[in-house]
Formats: structure tokens, C-alpha cells, sequence
């Protein structure tokens, strides 16, 4: 199988690329604005490139994918929030421009790269595909209407498609200075001798997934034979996640004993855009492709912050 990869050089790009060579043939397509050269796998076909720029699908097209698994985004809450047309530019017309050029390029399949921004603050937790979404920031409305110009595109070509709608990730590669979330904030500080901030009250909760489970959902996911876009419940849509619910406070704990600190964490005002408590359900992950997650938040902890402190 030839696979592309959008934002191949990035945090779970990378971690796919690295595996899915050997498997397959594999492409990567990357602009390196959050990515890093580093991170590119010597063996790939590659071309560096923004996904808005005019020469994107003939770019594809010269790899010429059976897949794409579409992974190049904006992905910065607070830069979503201080430019929000470049992250809807990016999210949703990056999006579409990436779909138009897969069929063109005759690609039986693509996989895009959603977000549990898209539903907001829930009212219970863990969350279904079918759950309300009701985005509270720039990025996870651009996610979902992001969802939409995917199916909209797709719509027709006889390419099926899904959108996987990841929980938290976390692991080696990270960038705590880019997408990187909690724990790569907190690992990348614990690392550098500093002391981590905690924004708000600690009691927000995340579902944290280690980014090798998220590798597995993808090439499982590539590897179906069945139609992912029609599966039910809510057809495109999957929760990638481990549906455990796990506060910002008990992480910080959980990775004391990991980097030997245990003084206390600062504590600052909360962010604007945070939702409180977030945990969705990938029990239709499961049923359709086979796919649990299987890494515990202290297994994955333990090589993150290793990565983190070059161990």
C-alpha cells in the first residue's frame, strides 16, 4: 500500500511514519512550520510544502496514494483563538484541498485527523460520536466544520473516509512549544529544571492516549477492509481515545516519581478556551476496526518524559 502522510514531520506523523515504513510505501508532505526536519524518516518520499499551496495536488499526485492519512493542522488552542482565520484557512480549506487531491489522485482512502475540541464542554463524560458538539474555541470549530468539508468533498468519489477525533495525546516528539499539551508542558519543564504551571484549579480533567495507540488506530484503520464511512453509530466519525478521565492535578502527580520532583506545581488563573472535563468513548473504534487502546498513563509517561530529558 502507498501511504501519504500530511505533516509527517510533526509529533504523531512522525511516530506513524517511522512505523508504516517497512509495511508500506510511504510519502510525506510537510511544511515544516511546526514540523521538524529531524523528524523525517530517510526512507520516505518527501516533499516540503504547505498544504494550501497551489502545487499541493500535483504533489500528490506524483506519489500517487491508495491512502492519505491527512494530519497537517493548526493546532494551537491559544493561536486559534489569536488568529482565527489562519486556523480556519489551514483546518478547513487545508482540509478540503487535501481530500479534492486524494481522489484526483486516485486514493481509495482517507483518514483525517479531528480533535475532542469539537464537542465542547459536555455535560457527562465519556463522550459518544453521536454526543452534542458545541465547539468553545476558534480551533474546535474549525475541527468540525473541518469534518464536514471532508465528507462534503468525499461525498460521491467512492473514496471512503473517517475523521478520528483524538482525546489528548501524548509521547515522544512532542513539541511543548507548538501543539504540545499538558503533558508535554510539564515534561519539557520537569526537564529543563523548571517548575510547571498548573492554570486553574487542577480539578479539569483530559483523557490522555500515548501516541502509540494512536499509530495503531491509524494503521488498523488502513488495514480494514470494510467501509469506515458508513459504519454506525454517526458513520465518519470515531473517538481515538482511552475514555478515562484524568485531572490536570493527578497527572502532575503521576509524574513526580517519573522525573524525581516533588516540589509543588505553580498554580495560575485559568485559560480562556479550556473546557473543564473531557472523555470521550472509542468503544466503536472497537467494534469496526478492532482497535483498543492499550498503554496506561504511567507506562507512557515514563518514556515521554525520558524523551523529553534525552535520557
Amino acid at each position: 500500500m502507498r501511504v501519504l502522510v500530511t505533516g509527517g514531520a510533526g509529533f504523531i506523523g512522525s511516530n506513524l511514519v517511522h512505523v508504516l515504513v517497512g509495511q508500506h510505501e510511504v510519502g510525506v508532505i510537510d511544511d515544516l512550520s511546526t514540523g521538524h526536519a529531524e523528524n523525517l524518516h530517510p526512507s520516505a518520499w518527501g516533499r516540503t510544502m504547505d498544504i494550501l499551496d497551489e502545487r499541493f495536488p500535483a504533489a500528490v499526485a506524483e506519489f500517487g496514494p491508495d491512502a492519505v492519512v491527512h494530519l497537517a493542522a493548526q493546532s494551537s488552542v491559544p493561536r486559534s483563538i489569536t488568529d482565527p482565520v489562519r486556523d480556519w484557512a489551514v483546518n478547513v480549506d487545508g482540509t478540503r484541498t487535501v481530500a479534492a487531491a486524494a481522489a484526483a489522485a486516485g486514493a481509495t482512502r482517507v483518514l483525517s485527523a479531528s480533535s475532542a475540541a469539537v464537542y465542547g464542554e459536555p455535560a457527562e463524560v465519556p463522550l459518544g460520536e453521536c454526543s452534542d458538539t458545541a465547539p468553545v474555541n476558534p480551533y474546535g470549530s474549525s475541527k468540525l466544520a473541518a469534518e464536514k468539508a471532508l465528507a462534503d468533498e468525499l461525498a460521491g468519489t467512492g473514496v471512503d473516509f473517517a475523521s478520528f477525533r483524538f482525546s489528548n495525546v501524548y509521547g515522544p516528539r512532542q513539541d511543548a512549544a507548538g501543539e504540545g499539551g499538558v503533558v508535554a508542558i510539564f515534561c519539557a519543564e520537569l526537564a529543563a529544571g523548571r517548575t510547571p504551571v498548573i492554570y486553574g484549579s487542577g480539578e479539569q480533567t483530559r483523557d490522555f492516549i500515548y501516541v502509540g495507540d494512536v499509530v495503531a488506530a491509524i494503521i488498523a484503520s488502513l488495514e480494514f477492509t470494510g467501509t469506515l464511512s458508513e459504519a454506525e453509530p454517526c458513520g465518519p466519525a470515531y473517538n481515538i481515545s482511552t475514555g478515562e478521565e484524568v485531572s490536570v492535578t493527578d497527572l502532575a502527580n503521576a509524574l513526580r516519581p517519573v522525573a524525581g520532583f516533588y516540589a509543588p506545581f505553580e498554580i495560575a488563573r485559568e485559560r480562556a478556551g479550556d473546557v473543564l472535563r473531557s472523555s470521550l468513548d472509542s468503544r466503536k473504534a472497537r467494534a469496526v476496526f478492532g482497535w483498543q487502546p492499550r498503554v496506561t498513563l504511567e507506562a507512557g509517561l515514563g518514556p515521554t518524559y525520558r524523551w523529553f530529558a534525552r535520557l
